[in-house]
C-alpha cells in the first residue's frame, strides 16, 4: 500500500495542535476568556520551539481569536451606536451579525480541529495569518 501524502509525522506536534484547536472552540462555546488565556499562554510558551504543525495551529487559533473578537465587538458596537438602543432594527442587525460571524468562526474551528487531528496544517480563510 502506498504511503499517504498527508500522513502525520509528529505526534507531539499533533497533540499540541489538537489542544490549540480545542481551546479555540472552548473559547467560543464553553469558557470564553479562560480558554483564550490558556491558548495565549500556550502560544507564548511554544511559538519558538514547537513543531511546525503545532506552531501553525497555535498561531492560527490565537490570532483568529483576537481578530474574531475584535470583529464581533467593534461592528456590534458600531451598529448599536449608529442605530441607538431603542430602534428595533438595531437589535435585528446586531443579533443577525453576531450569530452569522460567531457560527462561521465555530464552523472554521471545527475544520481546524479536524485538520489538527489529521496532522495537517490549516489556515483560517480571510482573517487567518499567512502560513509559514
Amino acid at each position: 500500500m502506498p504511503p499517504l501524502a498527508d500522513k502525520p509525522n509528529d505526534d507531539g506536534g499533533r497533540e499540541l495542535a489538537v489542544i490549540a484547536e480545542a481551546l479555540y472552540l472552548a473559547n467560543l462555546l464553553l469558557l470564553p476568556g479562560i480558554s483564550f488565556a490558556i491558548l495565549f499562554w500556550l502560544w507564548l510558551k511554544n511559538r519558538q520551539n514547537a513543531s511546525a504543525l503545532a506552531r501553525q495551529h497555535l498561531k492560527q487559533t490565537t490570532f483568529v481569536s483576537l481578530y474574531g473578537g475584535l470583529l464581533i465587538v467593534t461592528l456590534s458596537t458600531l451598529f448599536l451606536s449608529l442605530g441607538g438602543l431603542d430602534w428595533e432594527w438595531t437589535w435585528v442587525m446586531v443579533i443577525l451579525y453576531f450569530t452569522c460571524i460567531h457560527s462561521t468562526l465555530v464552523m472554521f474551528g471545527m475544520f481546524g480541529l479536524a485538520k489538527a487531528m489529521a496532522g495537517q496544517i490549516w489556515r483560517f480563510p480571510l482573517i487567518g495569518p499567512a502560513l509559514e
